[in-house]
């Protein structure tokens, strides 16, 4: 019927349909007296569920238990697929649950700099929602297998779907489960899905010295090749060409440069699979130290060794570390009290270990006078929500740092994801000078 159609969800009404066939098979038929009039998407998912509970289970369903479970169909496990009209999608929305919706989408696009403030990805995400109102009203959650590797690979996109979770709890009537969290994640991860793409695409020079056409197909391969992750920007064809000269992030070249590099690929004048996956490796290698380098150069700014706890109390938990840290940063006159505050309700939202070693705690909104991080070291590791974490990194943002937010962010957690550079963070991280100096490294590779 051209719905997307939620996997993950899909367990959950199949029970309900094997609970619904043994009724009806027993006589026991939802009745229809006090039944709202159906919409017609209801009719038409009913019609299907009765049309494969026959086929399938050898059953008839009356209007009462069709109504029944179309209504679940819709609510958990089908959205409208990317032909419906915005007209078609708003029709089953609720006014109040599309306005709040669309005010704390606004919200988190100026929050956050991202760029989510599109029509068909508030009416798509105001539907999730109004399903999710009714399922909070029955307490019927649904598991995400995704959640923790959501948590970790894109923390970012999870703090804004922690932000919009939120600024929904008005219209929900209570806070949600880290799994509902990740739902709404995905929302945010696929409409930024392209912005973000884009901003990965690398630039490349192609050194062919010319012979026939023999340049011009060398291009067309790489654009049909690598066209997703590389620009072709320019092509040399000269035997001795100007290479200091060439400014792009990636040279591919068909001859032996003068010097090495993370950005120059010596591939053959006929692209073959090795070479692809060779330009793929080196287009990861730059992108990585790129990001790094951002991160690098943030570092000094941001830490101090009049907030760095070299061993928290060995019997510390999520609570007194963050008040711990947060006096640190309220005595640098980087925050307030309130600011600590709003960090603990922030990790009742959702715990902030987003990897196996670190928690970020930080409070919604960026109201720090200057931005700061406080760092608490734990060895052996704590417990930290479902998990255990070595390094605690309490994060206070200004709103003069809003852009700078993106990339510390994301690049603390992809630094403490790897669990050697974890090790040694923490082994030699007695002291900040040695902790700096060690975070430093690891990020220089």
């Amino acid at each position: 019927l051209g719905y997307f159609v939620n996997e993950f969800g899909i367990g959950d009404v199949m029970m309900h349909v094997a609970i619904t066939a043994d009724r009806v098979a027993h006589d026991r038929a939802l009745e229809t007296a006090a039944l709202d009039e159906t919409t017609p998407a209801q009719e038409q998912v009913g019609a299907l569920l009765d049309t494969l509970c026959e086929r399938h289970l050898g059953v008839r369903l009356g209007a009462g238990d069709r109504r029944h479970l179309a209504a679940l169909v819709l609510g958990r496990v089908v959205a409208p697929g990317p032909g419906e009209a915005a007209s078609v999608t708003r029709a089953g929305l609720q006014p109040e649950v599309e306005a709040a919706v669309r005010d704390v989408v606004h919200r988190a696009a100026s929050e956050f700099l991202v760029d989510i403030e599109h029509q068909d990805f508030v009416l798509r995400l105001a539907l999730h929602v109004q399903n999710l109102r009714l399922r909070a009203q029955q307490q019927a959650w649904s598991r995400n297998p995704l959640t923790r590797s959501l948590k970790a690979t894109y923390p970012m996109i999870f703090e804004v779907a922690v932000f919009i979770a939120d600024g929904l709890r008005g219209l929900l009537g209570i806070p949600l489960l880290d799994d509902e969290i990740a739902y709404i994640a995905m929302h945010v991860g696929g409409q930024l899905e392209r912005s973000r793409h884009a901003g990965t695409v690398l630039t490349a020079t192609i050194v062919c010295p010319g012979y026939y056409e023999l340049h011009e197909l060398l291009r067309s391969s790489v654009d049909r090749s690598l066209g997703q992750a590389v620009d072709v920007v320019g092509v040399d064809t000269r035997a001795d060409p100007d290479w200091r000269a060439i400014e792009t992030d990636l040279i591919l070249t068909t001859i032996d440069p003068p010097f090495t590099g993370d950005g120059i690929v010596r591939i053959q004048p006929f692209l073959t699979e090795s070479d692809i996956e060779r330009v793929q490796a080196a287009a990861g290698r730059v992108r990585r130290a790129r990001r790094l380098a951002r991160l690098r150069d943030e570092l000094g700014r941001y830490f101090s060794a009049d907030a760095f706890i070299g061993r928290v109390a060995a019997d510390a938990d999520e609570e007194s570390v963050i008040r711990d840290l947060g006096a640190r940063l309220v005595a640098l006159g980087v925050i307030d009290e309130g600011y600590v505050q709003r960090t603990l309700e922030r990790e009742r939202l959702s715990s902030t270990a987003f990897t196996d070693a670190l928690a970020v705690p930080h409070a919604i909104g960026m109201t720090a006078a200057r931005t700061a991080i406080a760092v608490g070291i734990a060895d052996p590791s704590m417990a930290w929500g479902e998990g255990r974490v070595q390094v605690i990194a309490m994060v206070a943002f200004s709103e003069s740092d809003r852009e700078a937010f993106q990339t510390v962010f994301e690049q603390l957690v992809e630094v403490f994801s790897e669990r050697d550079s974890v090790q040694r963070i923490v082994r030699r991280g007695t002291s900040f000078g040695p902790f700096l100096d060690e975070l430093v490294a690891v990020v220089d590779g």
